[in-house]
């Protein structure tokens, strides 16, 4: 145990502090370990080939091979081989968090660019280094809404992420804030509702962009409204319909966040993802996280250095701007590599074949007997569809057809069981969206 500090006398002093003879008659006590968990049956330990073997054995059960139409938040896009030679090197792969900016120099670059793009995305003028996940981030956006306007109440919609805003309600459990979540209809977030419910005690109202169910909507009015009440405006939004869509920016919201696995991460049963944020000026030093900016040195050199680091690890807990946030440098480096790539024109072609495939699947899907329309047609990469029975029963039989079909929205809408959430990205073929509505209609 090289890595251990303590000594045999440190343990020995340890046991005799318990009252133990040895180790294993520590595990024995029924009073030191859990009373649930019976130590005494854990199976003798395996070889290496033989865990190994077990593991390959498992990871064999997992359907690898779908056609995916999931969405939902992480979606099944093309990602560069660059993305991975580069992200691999040493230099990047081993430095994943520059703790001692002066000798981080390719480091401290790549957040400064991958910050650049954010807000280039977005339409911000400033971005942090990034964030664990996009959930996270909304929550933290939600936090920092709190500390700026001094107020404790969240008015939330609806048609925000499901997923997103279970975490929220999870990070929240045992904070003094007040989540009021208001319903919302699929074509809007029910925009005048959620005004209604805004107070003198409102933080900030939170939406996404496009919402949970794929819907396009204008926040421009909404946003001045929200702001009438001194409140701050968060939006979550998907970063590859932003290179076609009004910037979040434009349409003077606060705080913008997201998910950016999107942008070359690959789908990883959750993680590791990245959270983007970008703010405007105004709040920039209640924004968590750590920012990377550009000067020149004494001769005049560029040079780069983390600034405004509010972070638990450089100041007094209580006055951290977060307690939980630190950045995925790695996943980040991915999400400037990928766009990097694409350059700003490849990623409007993305985004083009994904809103023409996705008008391709709808209406190929619509034909089916049975099948009906759920929402109109403002939508980017995703839409609804209602089936002639329980959608995730649907969903389950279809996997045995090779196909992922869908997210089936009764799980988290108890009203939408017949609902099934399609979402199409550039790597689906007119081959496959054909092959997925043959195999859906020969199913009903």
């Amino acid at each position: 145990m090289p890595y251990i500090a303590n000594t045999d006398e440190d343990r020995q002093l340890m046991l005799e502090t318990i009252g133990c003879a040895d180790f294993d008659e520590m595990w024995r006590k029924s009073d030191i370990h859990f009373p649930d968990c019976n130590l005494l049956e854990i199976a003798e330990g395996k070889s290496e080939f033989e865990v190994v073997k077990y593991l390959h054995e498992l990871a064999g059960k997992n359907a690898v091979d779908l056609v995916s139409f999931l969405g939902a938040g992480y979606y099944d896009h093309l990602i560069p081989a660059a993305v991975d030679a580069v992200t691999s090197r040493s230099e990047f792969y081993t430095a994943y968090t520059p703790y001692q900016p002066e000798a981080s120099q390719g480091t401290l670059q790549t957040i400064y660019e991958y910050q650049s793009m954010i807000c280039r995305l977005t339409g911000m003028p400033i971005s942090n280094a990034s964030m664990y996940d996009g959930g996270t981030a909304l929550f933290e956006a939600m936090m920092m809404s709190c500390r700026v306007t001094r107020r404790r109440q969240v008015v939330i919609s609806e048609a925000v992420s499901p997923i997103f805003r279970t975490m929220i309600e999870s990070y929240s459990s045992n904070l003094d804030v007040e989540l009021i979540v208001v319903p919302a209809g699929i074509d809007d977030s029910n925009q005048q509702e959620l005004i209604k419910a805004v107070s003198k005690d409102t933080a900030c109202v939170v939406v996404q962009y496009p919402n949970a169910f794929g819907t396009i909507e204008a926040w421009q009015d909404f946003n001045q409204q929200v702001h009438t009440h001194k409140a701050l405006s968060v939006c979550s939004c998907y970063p590859i319909a932003l290179s076609l869509l009004t910037p979040p920016g434009e349409m003077d919201f606060d705080i913008v966040t997201g998910e950016g696995q999107s942008m070359g991460i690959p789908l990883n049963f959750g993680g590791p993802y990245l959270g983007f944020m970008a703010v405007t000026k105004k709040h920039v030093r209640k924004m968590p996280g750590r920012i990377c900016g550009k000067t020149v040195d004494l001769d005049g050199k560029e040079g780069y250095v983390l600034t405004l680091q509010a972070r638990e690890q450089h100041i007094r807990r209580a006055g951290a701007m977060s307690n939980i946030c630190s950045n995925e440098n790695l996943c980040a480096l991915s999400a400037l590599v990928y766009l990097t790539c694409l350059g700003k024109q490849g990623l409007i072609e993305v985004a083009e074949l994904c809103a023409s495939k996705a008008v391709f699947a709808r209406n190929e899907l619509l034909k089916i007997a049975g099948v009906e329309a759920v929402g109109g047609e403002a939508f980017f990469n995703e839409f609804i569809i209602k089936l002639p029975g329980d959608a995730s029963e649907i969903v389950g039989r279809m996997i045995d057809k090779g196909f992922a079909p869908g997210f089936p929205l009764g799980r988290y809408y108890p009203d939408r069981k017949d609902q099934l959430l399609v979402a199409v990205t550039e790597k689906r073929t007119r081959e496959e969206i054909k092959a997925l509505a043959n195999a859906l209609e020969a199913l009903l």
